[in-house]
């Protein structure tokens, strides 16, 4: 793997499926999903929800994808010239780009988008730190003026890690990025059939035939080659695992995102089904605080608790007992990458004592505090971390109030940055992939910057001056060697409890061919 590769993460049962509609059903270009849960939140910029990332690359572009190896690779672009020794990057787009609409993508449209996705994206926030402006130069063309080279400026427009840089329409793109857009006019692929849309059930996506695919590459990740094969893609949202795998199985759905550890084994036993790994970056599971209010805006009680994670308790509940599927001991980079450390990870690994953590956390100040903790019931893998989670502050002796409701409520709540008391909350449970976690570049985790910071808010001026390091280090050695200050710096203001590593293997029908890997993608994709 090249530098350029590992830079970009820098990232009661249910009821049984809705029918298609009339006019669908019967329909051999059809493909119905099983998504990992209900789409709350159709702006994929506001939140970081991987199910709302996947919807957004269904119906919108991106200027630059990433290949298999993780090597940013031209989309909606032409191209790009690089002048005045890296400080003016110019992108021309290319020719034929329409929205949904049937206006034409113009360069002004991409201007809008990289500055509303720039305000809410870790290293989309770095290029603006060393940005002098963003200048339309024509119908097509759009130039990056840089007080300094940004070398990692088009592998932060081609990451796949939340958010994506999304190309939206200028009068939609320039709304304000902390609101949700509604309107969701792309130029991808499809169209989002919003009037079809049931929430909690259903959402369906319609082949947007004005779309031009690129003339070259290989479809690979997020880069290549969009082609479409079907009319009409379905997502069914079906919370009950048992339920999934049995329409699965009956062929009443195509394709599930996210089967449970418990039902891996009939799966895999299955004649017609297909059980693969798909993302070989794995998941970084974590326990995030809400650094906003008491008791973890103290960051002695937060360090307490890092005596009581047992990450295997973690890793077992939400994918099972075969550790080929997860890994303990895990820090703030994942397992095998470059900048993975050992440095602090005994606070992890050494003996669990409960006696102990509740020692430490009434040394630092807890005082019995409510602490609420919002779990999402719908989602498996979420519902079983938030259980062990839920275990684990008991043990510890922290008065806590298990709010368990669906996704969407956890995605919408988590924002609310109010007392828990008035809506807020203290703690939820999460999971990014490996990708998101590669580099402090693009870490929403490891990110201080208060206000702006992703959800949890923390304020942590070290851990911005030792990033900023990150950036100007001369090579891979000496960035190498602040990841491992990052890390220390991490274990010592703990923005979350790291809980583990894990993979998730999806399953769909044997009939289905060219399932691209990394994540959901529905082009590529046909059905004999």
């Amino acid at each position: 793997m090249d530098r350029r590769s590992f830079l970009l993460g820098a990232a009661g049962a249910a009821a049984l499926p809705l029918a298609a509609p009339a006019s669908a059903q019967g329909a051999t270009r059809l493909l119905k999903f099983i998504p990992q849960a209900d789409v709350a939140v159709v702006d994929p910029i506001v939140t970081t929800a991987y199910v709302s990332r996947h919807h957004g690359y269904l119906i919108y572009d991106t200027l630059y994808g990433v290949d298999n190896e993780f090597k940013p690779q031209p989309q909606m672009a032409e191209g790009h010239a690089v002048e005045d020794g890296g400080r003016r990057v110019t992108i021309t787009l290319r020719q034929g780009l329409k929205f949904h609409d049937g206006e034409p993508v113009r360069a002004r449209d991409a201007v809008a988008s990289v500055k509303r996705w720039a305000a809410r994206d870790a290293m989309g926030q770095a290029i603006m730190a060393v940005l002098d402006d963003l200048v339309v130069e024509d119908d097509r063309k759009f130039s990056f003026r840089l007080k300094k080279p940004f070398a990692l400026l088009i592998d932060a427009l081609a990451k796949p890690a939340s958010p994506v840089c999304f190309i939206m329409r200028e009068q939609i793109a320039n709304s304000d990025p902390n609101t949700p857009i509604r309107d969701n006019i792309g130029s991808g692929p499809f169209r989002f059939a919003a009037s079809e849309r049931v929430p909690g059930s259903l959402l369906v996506y319609e082949k947007f035939t004005d779309y031009v695919p690129r003339s070259n590459g290989t479809p690979e990740f997020t880069s290549g080659p969009k082609v479409v094969n079907f009319d009409r893609v379905e997502w069914h949202v079906i919370p009950d695992a048992s339920t999934a795998a049995a329409a699965l199985q009956s062929g009443e759905m195509d394709w599930w995102e996210q089967p449970t550890a418990d039902l891996l084994p009939r799966l895999s036993r299955m004649r017609n089904v297909v059980v693969e790994q798909y993302d070989r970056t794995g998941l970084m599971a974590l326990v995030r605080f809400n650094h906003l209010h008491p008791p973890f805006n103290n960051p002695a009680i937060r360090r307490a608790l890092l005596g009581a994670v047992n990450q295997a308790d973690y890793m077992t509940a939400v994918i099972g007992t075969d550790k080929s599927m997860w890994r303990e001991g895990v820090g703030f980079f994942p397992p095998g990458t470059p900048f993975a450390s050992e440095v602090g990870l005994d606070v992890l690994t050494s003996p669990r004592d409960y006696d102990k953590v509740k020692r430490d956390l009434a040394a630092a100040g807890y005082k019995g505090e409510k602490v609420t903790l919002i779990a999402a019931s719908d989602f498996p893998s979420l519902n079983a971390l938030a259980q062990v989670c839920n275990d684990m502050l008991q043990k510890s002796g922290m008065n806590v109030d298990y709010v368990s409701t669906d996704w969407g409520s956890v995605v919408n709540r988590r924002a609310n940055r109010n007392p828990p008391d008035q809506g807020g909350w203290n703690v939820f449970l999460t999971f990014f992939t490996g990708l998101d976690f590669f580099s402090p570049a693009g870490h929403l985790g490891l990110r201080g910057n208060g206000a702006n910071a992703w959800f949890g808010w923390p304020t942590m001026p070290k851990l911005e001056e030792l990033r900023q390091a990150w950036f100007d280090a001369p090579d891979l050695a000496a960035q190498q060697k602040i990841a491992a200050e990052i890390q220390e710096e991490a274990f010592r203001e703990v923005p979350y409890l790291p809980a583990g590593q894990y993979f998730q293997p999806w399953s769909y029908r044997n009939n289905l061919t060219g399932v691209l890997k990394g994540l959901p993608m529905f082009w590529n994709v046909s059905k004999g």
